[in-house]
């Protein structure tokens, strides 16, 4: 009986000694939100999103990671009651311990799979994390992840009313065949008008679709004299510059970094295909990533980036696609070939929407507004966003000068006259300006000093 309780003793000893299995601490960095905005990219490109309905998708999850941030850091402020129609996240149960990064991390990750149609691909990188994190302390993934899971259904619900799922059984655009100012399907593909009734959605930031509207387009005119003939012209000769510099030119080589069409139809003698690429807010999403890993941001000023810019783009794209369908304007390649050369092509493939304003230049002013306000002004980055699409870096000492350089691009791409880029690139940086000034996501509203 001595000799057992002996033995007993040694054991308690032993396990006393050793210590407990899977409780060590979960450690999420800004690499793993970079991950999955990355993911959600990709996915993004295989599943085809026009810019408007991308740069929602961005938005959402990001808000979501963002509120979790805000709860458990005071240094930042809730966007319930700042944003239109968004109620506060509820509180995580006070008898639980919440590892707040991962409750943000699945919570981005949960409303991302709900808001592409691979869901299959987000939940293979989704799976991974999971895999890891659970090994670690499974009572604290537990927790963190039904956390995160019921955050997400909250701006879950409020997402589900921002009018996005009636806006998917309105009618098509009607296109004005006999009215030689509107706009009209360009080729190679010419489809439909994409998202007619886009300025109905939900703005999060602003008071309406029209809060910014634009002045109108310079008046319609093919007197060779007028203001808005010369504008198509200008394009004309840019292009025909353009084709006898080649490769070489530096214009051409703006169009293209910029170009950012997320779907260009290429035709083949009888076949036509697709191809894939980024959308404009996921480009600048990709200058957010670059600016926040240049900065060593640690993980809640990465969520905070990312979604300050994203929401000033989501609602930049309301914005100016209320003015796309109000204006109607026809696109330079359609006048081009019918009054001047009817063989002229643009340096990129003209999307299938009315010209005026440029969406480009609209989202890039709102973009860099955003990032100036976190980053400072004169942050000099190398842009290397598009390096997966065979393009070089670009260099950039500021954000405001990589806006202007995406806004004058798209008339050298030939797509638009130089009103829609000038008046674009304002309409973005005003409604920039004043959704810097209307959310207050910082409580020292301290500018980040540049590296």
């Amino acid at each position: 009986m001595k000799k057992i309780v002996f033995i007993l003793t040694v054991v308690s000893i032993f396990a006393s000694c050793t210590p407990e299995q899977n409780d060590e601490p979960i450690i999420v960095t800004p690499d793993e939100l970079h991950g999955s905005i990355d993911k959600v990219t990709e996915i993004m490109i295989h599943d085809i999103f026009s810019p408007p309905v991308a740069s929602r998708i961005f938005a959402y999850p990001n808000v979501a990671a963002y509120e979790i941030v805000a709860l458990k850091d005071n240094g930042y402020r809730s966007l319930a009651g700042q944003v239109h129609e968004l109620t506060p996240i509820p509180k995580p149960d006070s008898t639980q311990t919440i590892n707040y990064e991962l409750a943000a991390l699945v919570a981005h990750m949960e409303l991302s799979k709900r808001l592409i149609f691979s869901e299959d691909r987000m939940e293979a990188y989704r799976d991974s994390l999971y895999t890891i994190y659970e090994g670690k302390n499974p009572p604290l993934f537990n927790a963190s992840k039904d956390y995160g899971l019921k955050v997400a259904d909250h701006i879950g619900k409020w997402m589900n009313a921002d009018n996005y799922p009636q806006t998917r059984t309105m009618p098509k655009f009607t296109v004005d065949a006999d009215n030689p100012t509107r706009w009209q399907p360009t080729p190679p593909s010419y489809a439909d008008g994409i998202e007619p009734h886009w300025s109905k959605i939900r703005p999060f930031a602003i008071d309406s679709a029209q809060q910014f509207k634009p002045v109108p387009p310079p008046e319609f005119s093919m007197d060779e004299g007028s203001k808005f003939y010369k504008e198509l012209k200008e394009v004309y000769d840019i292009g025909i510059e353009i084709a006898e510099e080649g490769d070489a030119s530096e214009k051409i080589q703006m169009a293209q970094f910029w170009d950012c069409n997320p779907y260009v139809s290429v035709t083949r003698g009888h076949l036509m295909f697709a191809t894939k690429k980024i959308t404009p807010g996921a480009h600048w999403i990709g200058i957010t990533k670059i600016a926040a890993k240049k900065t060593n941001s640690d993980f809640d000023k990465t969520v905070y980036a990312y979604t300050k810019a994203s929401i000033a783009m989501v609602d930049a794209f309301i914005s100016c696609w209320d003015e796309k369908y109000r204006s109607n304007l026809i696109r330079p390649e359609t006048l081009i070939n019918q009054h001047i050369d009817d063989s002229w092509q643009p340096v990129l493939q003209t999307p299938p929407f009315p010209e005026y304003t440029s969406g480009h230049s609209v989202v890039s002013g709102a973009a860099s507004v955003a990032l100036t306000d976190i980053f400072g002004d004169n942050f000099a980055f190398s842009d290397d966003t598009e390096v997966p699409y065979g393009l070089p870096i670009r260099n950039f000492d500021s954000f405001r000068q990589a806006a202007d350089e995406a806004a004058i691009s798209r008339m050298y791409g030939g797509i638009h006259y130089r009103a829609a880029v000038e008046v674009g690139v304002k309409q973005g940086r005003d409604l920039g300006n004043f959704v810097v000034g209307k959310l207050k996501m910082k409580t020292d509203n301290d500018v980040a000093s540049n590296p």
